[in-house]
Order: C-alpha cells, then sequence, then structure tokens
C-alpha cells in the first residue's frame, strides 16, 4: 500500500499542468493509478445511455483524474505564498 501526502476532505491547489491554479476538495484518491478526483477541477463530459432514471439518456459533466504529483494541499501552498511575498518586499 502507498503512502500519500494527500487525502480525501483535504483543501488542495493544482501546481502543474492543464488546471494550474485551481482549489477544490479531494473526493477519491485512485491509488493504484496514483490519481486524485478534485472537485471542480478537470472536469469532463460522460454520455449516458437511456435508462428509467434518464429515458432521453443524458450528457453528465463530472469530475475526471489529476496526478498526485501535480497537487499541493492548500495550508502549505499558502504558506508559502506568504513566504515568498515576505522576501519580495525585503
Amino acid at each position: 500500500m502507498q503512502k500519500f501526502h494527500i487525502k480525501r476532505g483535504d483543501e488542495v491547489v493544482v501546481i502543474a499542468g492543464a488546471h494550474k491554479g485551481k482549489t477544490g476538495k479531494v473526493l477519491e484518491i485512485l491509488a493504484a493509478k496514483q490519481r486524485v478526483r478534485v472537485e471542480g477541477v478537470a472536469m469532463i463530459k460522460r454520455h449516458l445511455k437511456k435508462s428509467e432514471e434518464n429515458p432521453n439518456g443524458a450528457i453528465v459533466e463530472r469530475e475526471g483524474s489529476v496526478h498526485i504529483s501535480n497537487l499541493m494541499l492548500k495550508s502549505r501552498h499558502d504558506a508559502s505564498t506568504k513566504r515568498e511575498a515576505v522576501a519580495a518586499t525585503a
């Protein structure tokens, strides 16, 4: 079993990739692929077949996954940006 720096429910910031700068809450960790689903980040569209709930079918937008190396805890990110701002003014 792998140990990651992020757990389900943590607030994270995307620090690299196409979604850089976005923040959200961790919904799910996909340990086998080293990926994470983050609320409101990497949104994808899924097509649903016709069913009793959706008689005409539907296109649903939901979260895709982001590699765990592209994420940082929001508290650590805020602390590092604060430290950079103090260094820039000095």
